[in-house]
């Protein structure tokens, strides 16, 4: 086994206190991980050549188990509450001295990566699993240091991921045996209970919404980004399941990547260095892109199979919704080089709206925008976390408070001056339903959500003509090419206009009582936006 980067001594994991440990293996390439995943019995070959594993019990994020030191680092600027939980330094100190006991002789893999490909504001991690396919995970959606660079690789961040250490919360003060820690103090995560990946991605993603605007004046986004022809930048914002990376993935567009990005003074730029899709349902038809590189290097995750064979079944849900697939950005064919774009010219808002209310694409005002962004409504996809088995209405600070240390209008200001500098245009996506509500309407056709997209992008809504939302004040296009004109307006496709009527009212308010929290420290323009029901709750 070829482990270049292996240090014999393991001196350096003795910084973060991981000694008298079986073997290391540092660095292994793609071939030697999915070697070693299926000499576990952790892993198969599928006949696309790609590696499918299980993640065990969880199958989505749970953050209701995810937490932050806090210190004096973080007491004062941390935003606290439901999302961020507090744990004290003293609980983290046990946790991690008996997860070290846990570790104490066993094999364990090493990976040294990095964030954010502006190396104005690189960020080198290293990351140290318990099983192979984690490390591989790392690989594929880290950014990937030369054979030079790790060489003289210094990490500034650590994570372990322990999937098999078992809390116990009566000792250490977890809710339950899983749980994700972050301490920025020592610039530490720790991660154990679980083995779903999305952890490891999501507590960089973390990381970076407080470093880069809290220290470094970048807004971090939780968004997909790619680049057309002629240069234009284009972000879409969104939570998991409303088509960030699926949207983004064009061919007749270079991708910048599908998640995670910062917007700097130069422009935006990608954190990571690959792609994390959702499969279910997935066909080379819907989504070329992400179905061809599904090959060998990409790893599936929690997938079915046809009967009898190694073949995966993307319409298999029964261990979950939530099925993944994770690959190196450059399985796409046309990517940016590194991943960078310029100054955005269009900003997408993305929502899969579960009530059939909103329209399938409005053009926003500036006030619009910055209410949308702050309310980050959409509906929570079945899978994407635990315990979630079909869609939810929430509201989702920025499209993203799961992963914001900060608070909300940290976020927010930053955006608005970005956007008012730049003289952005923003665009409300519905990828969700049409034509009733979940259950009775059928969900909008990727087909017309690709084809109001590329007319936003390419001018083409310039100079039509627009109808502006009798409740939510929206305004919708009355024509789009190659979209059915009658579902511009989403009222035309009820059956029940009256009904219709009704749920849009409701709708309405749970925006405007959602928007409670945020109305001291929002402006007047902002607040007009906010929508007008017929009926008050």
């Amino acid at each position: 086994m070829n482990n270049y980067g292996k240090r014999a001594e393991n001196a350096s994991l003795e910084s973060i206190g991981l000694k008298n440990l079986g073997n290391c293996y540092w660095n292994l390439t793609p071939s030697e991980l999915v070697e070693e995943t299926i000499i576990n019995g952790q892993g198969v070959l599928t006949d696309t050549g790609a590696l499918a594993i299980e993640t065990g019990e969880f199958t989505g994020r749970s953050p209701e188990d995810r937490f932050i030191v806090c210190d004096a680092k973080t007491e004062n600027a941390v935003w606290w509450g439901k999302v961020n939980k507090k744990f004290e330094t003293e609980k983290y100190v046990a946790l991690y001295n008996r997860m070290k006991a846990y570790i104490n002789g066993r094999d364990l893999y090493v990976r040294d990566a990095y964030a954010c490909a502006d190396e104005t504001y690189r960020l080198n991690i290293r990351v140290v699993t318990e099983t192979p396919w984690a490390n591989m995970f790392a690989y594929n959606m880290f950014l990937r240091p030369s054979d030079e660079e790790i060489a003289n690789f210094t990490p500034e961040w650590h994570i372990v991921c322990v999937p098999d250490f078992m809390a116990d919360p009566a000792i250490d003060g977890t809710r339950q045996h899983n749980f994700a820690i972050l301490n920025f103090t020592d610039k530490m995560i720790i991660i154990g209970g679980t083995g779903y990946t999305g952890e490891v991605k999501k507590g960089i993603f973390s990381v970076l919404n407080f470093v880069l605007p809290h220290e470094k004046n970048v807004l971090s986004m939780h968004c997909s980004a790619n680049v057309g022809k002629d240069g234009d930048t284009a972000v879409f914002f969104g939570l998991s399941g409303t088509g960030k990376t699926t949207l983004s993935s064009d061919e007749n567009r270079h991708l910048i990547g599908d998640d995670e990005h910062g917007w700097s003074a130069n422009g935006v730029f990608n954190f990571e260095g690959g792609c994390y899709a959702k499969t279910i349902d997935l066909s080379a038809e819907k989504e070329p892109q992400i179905y061809n590189a599904i090959k060998f290097g990409a790893i599936l995750e929690n997938i079915g199979f046809v009967n009898g064979t190694t073949t995966p079944d993307y319409s298999d849900a029964s261990i979950t919704q939530n099925t993944r697939v994770s690959y190196p950005i450059h399985f796409i064919d046309n990517i940016m080089v590194p991943s960078k774009g310029g100054i955005p010219k269009n900003i997408f808002f993305l929502t899969a709206d579960a009530s059939g209310i909103l329209p399938p694409i409005s053009k926003l005002t500036a006030g619009q925008a910055m209410y949308h962004f702050i309310s980050g409504y959409t509906a929570k996809v079945a899978g994407t976390e635990a315990g979630v088995t079909e869609p939810q209405t929430v509201f989702s600070a920025c499209f993203g408070a799961p992963f914001l240390p900060l608070h909300p209008a940290t976020y927010a200001e930053m955006l608005g001056k970005k956007m008012a500098e730049n003289s952005v245009n923003v665009w409300l996506i519905n990828t969700g339903w049409s034509g009733g509500e979940y259950g009775i309407g059928n969900r909008i056709s990727l087909k017309y959500t690709r084809a109001m997209i590329t007319s936003a992008l390419e001018g083409k809504l310039a100079n039509v003509g627009y109808t502006t939302h009798e409740i939510f004040g929206l305004a919708m296009p009355n024509e789009c090419e190659n979209v059915p004109s009658e579902i511009l307006n989403p009222r035309n496709t009820w059956a029940n206009k009256e009904a219709y009527d009704e749920k849009a009212s409701i709708l309405a308010n749970k925006f405007n009582a959602n928007f409670e929290q945020f109305k001291s420290n929002a402006s007047a323009e902002i607040l007009a936006a906010a929508p007008k029901a017929k009926v008050t709750a």
